[in-house]
């Protein structure tokens, strides 16, 4: 959806760095992997705002998925993640609910258990008073339209 809502908003784009790097990893991932990525996340994000002069920026993940991840996987979240996730403005989050069909992916994890993350998302975003959407639907192309409506 990020990428998406790039090619059709012209803001731009940061990818999901996560990615390149676990399926460059040639082993389990560790707790201490996670602040990497995110490091990396947050350089990769600092990087395009110097690069760009639109007034926001698209990012397909951020110090949400981090912190979640992290506290679902080892029970506790490094201080800094949880610092750049409480610090980094947001102009406003698009939490996707998990009501279509799963897509495997070698990256994914825990497809029985969306429903649960979807609600430690939606929990940390209350908690912290941080400005979301929910963004519903089986079909791709009215949960874009939603998305794009609202970012307008």
């Amino acid at each position: 959806m990020a990428k998406a809502l790039n090619e059709h908003l012209a803001y731009p784009w940061v990818p999901e760095y996560a990615r390149s790097y676990l399926a460059a990893l040639d082993r389990s991932y560790e707790k201490e992997d996670i602040v990497r990525i995110g490091r990396e996340q947050w350089q990769l994000q600092q990087n395009m705002r110097k690069l760009s002069q639109a007034p926001y920026l698209i990012c397909d993940t951020g110090f949400l998925v981090l912190k979640v991840w992290m506290e679902y996987q080892y029970g506790e979240v490094d201080p800094w993640i949880e610092q750049q996730f409480i610090q980094t403005p947001a102009y406003h989050y698009l939490l996707c609910k998990p009501d279509i069909p799963w897509e495997t992916d070698p990256l994914r994890e825990h497809p029985q258990q969306r429903e649960e993350l979807f609600q430690l998302y939606l929990k940390a975003l209350q908690d912290y008073n941080k400005p979301y959407t929910i963004i519903e639907g089986a079909d791709f192309a009215k949960r874009l339209q939603r998305a794009k409506a609202l970012l307008r």
